[in-house]
């Protein structure tokens, strides 16, 4: 079987974040299957076709995908940041466990990037420097009352938290009662970084306490960052440093 199917991470945002692993199965690829925006991120070239669709068919996507590969092109799944963080690389697997026996005999490959939380944590210092835990805190694919009790454990063992997905004009109250939880739980001095569009030329990093924090500092394009109580702050002229020690208390 010729066909071959490689999910991959683009990083989150600029093309310097792209590895190299990753340039060459595009390079090779016959087929692209994505997320709009992720596939135009794809130079069109003589040999690819682009296969877009829109944010909430995953699993038809990697239906397609996988079909493709089947028939013996050479495929190439995008997803922003690392394709295993949120994203594609999940649900291609479960399209496979659920699909045609044959597709297991694929040649599938899950190729890292550099995910958003990575990103955003360097471009402030290191506050995940120490135990940390990550949270995707849309309610699309599980109980609002599932994401608050995950982050009352979270906050209450202390870890560093890293949100994705903090906010959308269809569920805004979500991160507003994501801060009263944190607020309540760790209180208002705890160090939040707001990281948005990281990595391109709308990046906007905004470092702040949790007693300052205000729903409207994020949005889908956010990436949140709260600190541990370890988590420390060092002033200088220019951007704040922030970093977890990696030993604690």
């Amino acid at each position: 079987m010729s066909g071959w199917l490689k999910i991959v991470g683009l990083g989150p945002g600029s093309e310097a974040m792209v590895t190299p692993e990753v340039t060459a199965a595009l390079q090779e690829a016959s087929d692209v299957v994505g997320y709009v925006p992720y596939v135009n991120r794809i130079a069109p070239r003589a040999g690819l076709v682009r296969h877009g669709s829109d944010n909430r068919e995953e699993i038809r996507r990697a239906e397609q995908a996988l079909q493709l590969a089947l028939e013996g092109h050479r495929v190439v799944v995008v997803s922003s940041g690392d394709p295993g963080v949120f994203a594609m690389a999940a649900a291609v697997f479960e399209a496979l466990e659920a699909g045609d026996a044959q597709m297991r005999t694929l040649d599938i490959q899950v190729l890292p990037g550099i995910s958003a939380m990575l990103a955003a944590s360097a471009s402030v210092g290191a506050p995940l420097g120490h135990d940390f835990c990550c949270i995707n805190l849309s309610d699309n694919l599980k109980p609002w009352a599932l994401i608050e009790k995950r982050l009352r454990l979270a906050a209450e063992a202390d870890f560093a938290m890293a949100f994705y997905n903090p906010r959308s004009k269809a569920r805004p109250a979500g991160f507003e009662r994501t801060l009263d939880i944190l607020r309540e739980v760790c209180g208002p001095d705890r160090l939040i970084i707001f990281a948005r569009a990281v990595s391109t030329p709308e990046e906007s990093i905004r470092v702040t306490t949790l007693g300052e924090a205000t729903p409207d500092m994020a949005d889908m394009r956010t990436l949140v960052i709260v600190g541990s109580q370890q988590t420390r702050l060092i002033d200088r002229s220019g951007s704040p440093l922030v970093y977890t020690p990696r030993s604690a208390d």
